[in-house]
Parts: structure tokens; C-alpha cells; sequence
């Protein structure tokens, strides 16, 4: 299952009939009621393998939300040279303003902008690597995985000299020299600068899935921030401006949005054939996103549709009370020599143990995972089904969200009939 599968039903692991190994690999089953109980896992190692190859999103196949007229990635010859948006022109500007002490400034005037060259040097003794999912703040699903590598903004930074009077970092990319879409963010000194060595910081990217990143993921160089939504990770990125301002700068904070939310923990249904029969399991598929506040597990709940029933949401009584069944979620993959880029070692990988080349925890931190139930049980009709993530806190998904601006994570629903 791709962490972006469209769920359509004609999937080929989707059929109604006798489960095959591959879709009883990390199955739950979940009775007509909702109360069930996972089986064994039948998993081969060819079919974890087929598994594993899904964990990586090509750079191609990403959901593309990105702004602009024209949007950048569209420019071709000499606009992306003027534009500085190829491997040979790309540069990075360091300044500071107001107070804000930046003894070495790197600008383009004075041919001090870091090029990518340099960056690639700084990468051979400050690289890092991880596995990220890209998550909308404003879209209700997954845009993709890659592993993305690159340098720790802080090691960046370094390249300014001693700086000091510096609480907040603003940055932005290439738009089109329009001051109209200028497109910024930004971050507090602490977060960039004090990361916990087992967390991710906020990284420059300029490789994805092991390949230079493309122009239309951001490249040649983008800022990726782990921990949130994707307006944080701004493509294309050119400017860095380190100031004593306290206030968020962000572009994405207008329209009501909050430009400190960080990534949810949210679950998808990725597919839902729309009609099953009796006495087949009926298998709903989906992926969960590893927010900060992490994820414990998947669950669902079935309810049957009859005629005259009021909508059901969150604050309902039969909401409240109804029995949610957990789903089975993927392992990890056997092989991550069959997932990660060719000759690469997961070892090298942040969030693997250096020795095994094992994941320290799974999910990984704001990765997605797979999840699978096989609702049984059911007598012919038309139901509905949710599925909701469950944190390390304990709050249920969507809580415990103050509004949807801070992050969509409303639970998801299907609707399907069961005929004899």
C-alpha cells in the first residue's frame, strides 16, 4: 500500500473472497459490531519487501500544492538562470536586520552567498538523513514520503560567524522577484539552534529519495522543517534574515492560520471498495501520519446506515460511545536495502540505530505507516465506517484540535453496502 494511494477500488490487493498473504501482512479483522482482534501476521519475506518499496514516494508523484504565477518549477532556460534556481546559480543569502548582530554577513553583492557546492562540502562533515512525510496544513491527507538529506539549518547559520541579538529567523525563497507572492516563514532562534540530538532539526535539503532535488520538489535547495506542515519547508529557498523581532513573520499566518502548529497525528482511509458480500471479509485500507505527539494506534468503527439517523460527529452521544476496534498497522520493513536509495545504508539514517540499522521507535517521527482491518460479520445493508488515530497522549483524533486552521485532522468516513 502507498502512503499515497488515491484508494480507489480497483487496486489489485483489493478483493473481496479469501484473504492472500499479502493483504493478511498486518491485518486487523473487525467484526460486524466493530469488536475484533488482529490475526497473525502470514507475512514472506517477498511480501514485507513489496511492502517496504512503498515507504518512499517518487519525487513525480508528490501532491503538488505549490504557489505562484507562474508557479517556479514551470520556468525553463534563461528564466531559471535569472531566477538562480539551477545547481550552478544557486545561492544563499545570511543577513541580518535591526539590532541583530551577524559579524558575517553572506550576500551576493559581496560574493559571500553560499553556493551548493559549499553546502555539499558543509554536508560531508554536518549531513543528516530522514524520513519525512509532507502533510498540508490546510489538506486532509498525506502529500507523499521521501528521505531527504541535507544540512542542519544551525550548521548553516555557523557561516555567519558569532552572532548575537537573534531571536527569530525569516526566510524565503524564489517568487517570481513579485513582492505580492512572496512566500516567507520562520522559526525562533531555540528551535533551530537547541535541538535534542535524537530529534530532527530544521535541515536545508538539496537530495531527495537519493537523487538531486528536483526543481519541482523546491530545489535546487528548499528549507524542511520536521516537525510541521508543509508551509515551514519553503521551496526554492534564497533568503535568510536573522532578526531581534519576537512575532512570526509567517505569510501562512494570515487567513487564520496558526504559524506555530506543528504536525498531526491523523489517519487516512486510502481505500473502501464500495460494496462487498456476506461472508467476505470487506478490507479498508488506509495510512497514518506520525505527528509530534506521536501515534499509538489505528482504530475503527463500523455503523450501520438505516433510514431517519441523524449525522453523527464527534460531540454525539453514539460517537462517544461506540466501540472502536484497532486496526493492525505494517511493520516495519524486513529489508530497508529493497526501501532506501541503492547503496545506501539505513544506518546512516536518523532515527535508525547506527549498529542494527533498525528504527529506534516505529512509526518513525512524522512518517506515515500503513494500516489494514477486515470488517467481518456484516449482514446485507449500507454502513459507514471511520478510522482515527490515537496518540501517545491518549487524545483520540480530531482531539485535541481548538479549529481545523490549526491543522485538518477531521476523521475520516466511508460509506459501503454489504449484499447477499
Amino acid at each position: 500500500m502507498s502512503p499515497i494511494d488515491d484508494g480507489n477500488a480497483s487496486n489489485a490487493d483489493v478483493r473481496l473472497g479469501a484473504l492472500t498473504r499479502r493483504e493478511a501482512l498486518g491485518l486487523g479483522v473487525v467484526a460486524g459490531t466493530a469488536i475484533g482482534a488482529p490475526i497473525d501476521s502470514l507475512a514472506t519475506p517477498s511480501t514485507q519487501v513489496q511492502q517496504a518499496q512503498a515507504v518512499l514516494t517518487s519525487s513525480r508523484a508528490f501532491v503538488d500544492v505549490s504557489r505562484g504565477n507562474p508557479v517556479p518549477h514551470s520556468l525553463r532556460g534563461e528564466a531559471l538562470v535569472k531566477a538562480r534556481l539551477t545547481p550552478e546559480t544557486w545561492r544563499l543569502e545570511i543577513t541580518g536586520e535591526g539590532s541583530a548582530s551577524v559579524p558575517n554577513p553572506l550576500t551576493i553583492e559581496a560574493g559571500t552567498a553560499l553556493d551548493l557546492s559549499g553546502l555539499i562540502k558543509l554536508a560531508k562533515t554536518h549531513g543528516s538523513k530522514f524520513l519525512k512525510a509532507m502533510q498540508c496544513l490546510n489538506i486532509p491527507q498525506p502529500l507523499g514520503q521521501g528521505l531527504w538529506e541535507g544540512v542542519p539549518l544551525r550548521e548553516v547559520l555557523k557561516l555567519a560567524g558569532r552572532i548575537d541579538h537573534v531571536r527569530r529567523i525569516y526566510y524565503w525563497g524564489y517568487h517570481n522577484d513579485d513582492p505580492k507572492q512572496l512566500f516567507q516563514s520562520s522559526l525562533s532562534y531555540t528551535q533551530v539552534m537547541e535541538t535534542s540530538p535524537w530529534e530532527l532539526p530544521a535541515f536545508l535539503a538539496f537530495r531527495l529519495n537519493g537523487e538531486p532535488l528536483p526543481l519541482v520538489r523546491g530545489g535546487p535547495v528548499r528549507m524542511l522543517i520536521p516537525w510541521s506542515h508543509g508551509f515551514k519547508s519553503i521551496k526554492w529557498l534564497q533568503h535568510i534574515v536573522l532578526t531581534n523581532d519576537f512575532k512570526a513573520n509567517d505569510t501562512y499566518a494570515n487567513d487564520n492560520n496558526d504559524p506555530e502548529s506543528h504536525l498531526k497525528t491523523s489517519a487516512y482511509i486510502t481505500s473502501c471498495p464500495g460494496e462487498g458480500k456476506v461472508g467476505s471479509p470487506h478490507l479498508v485500507r488506509g495510512v497514518a501520519i506520525s505527528g509530534m505527539s506521536g501515534l499509538k494506534r489505528v482504530e475503527t468503527w463500523v455503523r450501520r446506515v438505516m433510514g431517519g439517523q441523524s449525522e453523527v460527529n464527534s460531540n454525539s452521544p453514539e460517537w462517544i460511545s461506540a466501540a472502536w476496534s484497532p486496526c493492525r498497522m505494517d511493520a516495519p520493513p524486513a529489508d530497508w536495502g529493497h526501501v532506501l536509495p541503492l547503496g545506501m545504508s539505513s544506518k546512516t539514517v536518523m532515527g535508525f540505530d547506527p549498529a542494527t540499522g533498525r528504527p529506534k521507535q516505529w512509526p518513525l517521527p512524522y512518517s506515515t505507516v500503513g494500516w489494514t482491518a477486515a470488517i467481518e460479520g456484516l449482514r446485507p445493508g449500507s454502513y459507514e465506517v471511520r478510522a482515527r488515530s490515537v496518540d501517545l497522549n491518549g487524545y483520540a483524533q480530531p482531539e485535541p484540535r481548538p479549529y481545523q486552521k490549526s491543522g485538518r485532522n477531521e476523521v475520516e468516513v466511508r460509506r459501503f453496502r454489504i449484499v447477499a
